[in-house]
């Protein structure tokens, strides 16, 4: 996974426009507010399906990528499994950075 990439996330942290675990990320979605859902590559089965359903109900872009421990590392958590980035304009940095 690209430095730049994680590093974003990281940033995006520190602004105040991410939002972590699933139940909220799912929240984040169903409001209106999530502009891009980042699932860990190791979450579960369940999670991926769950989150994907619900991204793609509500027609919100997502993305598969990063582990648990590294979406955690950048968010300052332990390990995440899904992050909500909540900002047009980092959704679209990350997305940059992440093809």
């Amino acid at each position: 996974m690209s430095d730049k990439f994680l590093g974003m996330i990281g940033l995006a942290k520190r602004a105040g426009k991410i939002q972590t675990g699933e139940d909220i990320c799912a929240r984040a979605v169903r409001g209106g507010y999530s502009r891009l859902i980042i699932i860990a590559c190791d979450a579960s089965e369940n999670t991926k399906k769950s989150m994907t359903n619900t991204c793609k109900y509500y027609k919100v872009k997502y993305i598969e990528a990063a582990t648990k421990s590294e979406l955690g590392h950048y968010t300052g958590a332990d390990c995440r499994a899904v992050v909500s980035i909540n900002d047009d304009n980092f959704a679209k940095a990350i997305l940059d950075r992440f093809q």
